[in-house]
């Protein structure tokens, strides 16, 4: 068996630990960057959960299996495991007995290019906080609403529990074969979040304020907009092991 290491803004101590680990016991490993050319069986990801977000956001290969390591005490939803107990975990890594679960991603376009996938949510807001962001959502085609905010969030069953949550939107089944949408604080008192299927095709088009207009992607980079962004189930999705 053989394991990738990946850790980009991580000390290097929890990867020297990881790899003493898994020496011990008798498993490959090595780190993996852009350039690697070995095969391995998973990833080991450091840096919790932004550190497995950063690695979808590369150019890896998404089919691989991946584990992701929290360096602090707090558990997340992408990486689960703390380094302090990854050493119990090494048996279930090396005898293969853990289960894989597949997570959902949001391929998404800028004004018609292609930008990396999104784990979590695809946000669009004014640059400037504070101000009205105007845009039109059409889901398949179909004119869903023209609205006011102070933005539109777009969000996956994982990311239910992130930024859409704190603005009002429900945190989703893991599972659910679903997107949600969340108008963030709208001028329309009637205006509510609303669930559409993960088969869909997702654009919000017209979007202008008093200054430019910006997309977040994971919460992690902005991208400035002029007028459309479409976003729609990505293929494969990402393999968590659990």
């Amino acid at each position: 068996m053989q394991i990738g290491i990946y850790g980009t803004g991580t000390s290097s101590t929890a990867a020297k630990t990881v790899k003493k680990i898994l020496d011990d016991s008798d498993i490959a490993s090595f780190p993996i960057s852009k350039s690697k050319n070995k095969q391995v069986d998973c990833v080991i990801v450091l840096g919790g959960d932004k550190g497995v977000r950063n690695y979808f956001h590369r150019t890896f290969d998404s089919t691989l299996p991946i584990l992701g390591i929290s360096e602090g005490e707090a558990s997340g939803f992408l990486a689960q495991i703390d380094l302090k107990e990854f050493p119990s975990y090494v048996n279930v890594l090396k005898k293969q007995k853990y289960t894989v679960e597949e997570v959902p991603r949001l391929g998404v376009k800028i004004d018609g290019k292609n930008v990396y996938t999104v784990l979590n949510d695809v946000a669009v807001f004014s640059s400037r906080s504070a101000m009205l962001m105007e845009h039109t959502l059409r889901v398949n085609d179909e004119e869903v609403w023209h609205d006011n905010s102070d933005g539109i969030i777009v969000s996956t069953p994982i990311g239910s529990s992130a930024y859409s949550m704190s603005a009002g939107g429900p945190v989703l089944f893991q599972d659910s074969a679903v997107f949600e949408i969340i108008s963030v604080n709208s001028l329309d008192v009637t205006r509510r979040p609303i669930i559409v299927s993960n088969n869909s095709s997702i654009e919000i088009d017209d979007i202008s304020a008093r200054l430019h207009c910006e997309v977040v992607l994971d919460g992690l980079d902005r991208y400035k907009v002029n007028k459309t962004v479409e976003c729609s189930q990505f293929f494969p999705p990402a393999k968590i092991i659990r």
